[in-house]
């Protein structure tokens, strides 16, 4: 599914981004794994290692522009020309209102989603263009989607990031470079289990009853993993994706539809 592809996954936590990366080396890409933790990408290398895949993890500050060149550089001298961009750094304010978040981690969470992606963009597009091909996938989020009290500094970060993600595909479609977003909702990763774990102790009660409420909301009936909401990622990157370009892909088991 992507052989011959060289991926560079950004904002690489213990969840969806560890997931992805082992997959996506799964599938025969060879992996470029860039995020502030150290412990995490050591252990990513170690899982691809031992799946027979090979992923190099470089540690990065996406709102660095040295940091992203010289992780691009590093990845572009190991395996070659970068084909394929996931952004997905992770950059959360707060669980507050809009006009309560302060001004300062509001910057924060938009310089690591919006100008965090646009400076592994213009890092990355550069290669992609000297291979004929590339395709990048921005992270969204449900939030943008069914507002959620407290997620409101989140989903302006990400709602620029969405506006990027159809411009940036009208720009670089001419140079073949394909540039979409999957719009992830509840995954039942580290992330959800530990809000599982802290909402049923607020309120007296067993883990499985708060995950059931969450799951009942989703046609399927169950909270998406994070291994399992990597396929609409991975096929965007793909070349099964081919034709399609500035579009958002709901991943979400059914709680969104789009009409």
């Amino acid at each position: 599914m992507l052989s011959d592809e060289v991926v560079l996954i950004s904002g690489v936590g213990a969840g969806l981004g560890a997931k992805l990366a082992t997959r996506a080396a799964a599938e025969g890409a060879k992996v470029v794994a860039a995020a502030r933790s150290g412990d995490v990408l050591a252990q990513v290398e170690q899982d691809v290692a031992a799946a027979g895949g090979e992923a190099l993890g470089v540690r990065c500050d996406v709102r660095d522009p040295d940091d992203v060149s010289r992780v691009v550089r590093t990845a572009t001298e190991r395996f070659g020309p970068i084909t394929g961009l996931v952004n997905s750094a992770y950059g959360h304010p707060g669980f507050t209102d809009l006009l309560d978040t302060p001004e300062k981690k509001l910057r924060r969470s938009m310089d690591i989603i919006l100008f965090g992606a646009l400076n592994m963009a213009r890092e990355v597009v550069p290669h992609m263009r000297a291979a004929g091909r590339g395709s990048i996938v921005n992270i969204g989020t449900m939030a943008t989607r069914k507002p959620l009290r407290g997620e409101g500094g989140y989903s302006v970060a990400k709602e620029a990031m969405a506006a990027a993600t159809r411009f940036l595909a009208l720009e670089l479609g001419e140079s073949a470079i394909r540039v979409n977003q999957a719009v992830l909702g509840w995954l039942d990763g580290p992330g959800v289990r530990f809000y599982l774990e802290m909402t049923a102790q607020q309120r007296g009660v067993d883990e499985q009853q708060v995950y059931d409420e969450i799951a009942a909301r989703n046609p399927l009936g169950r909270i998406p993993t994070d291994d399992a909401c990597t396929g609409g990622i991975l096929f965007l990157l793909s070349r099964y994706a081919s034709e399609i370009t500035g579009a958002t892909l709901d991943v979400n088991g059914g709680e969104y539809m789009p009409s």
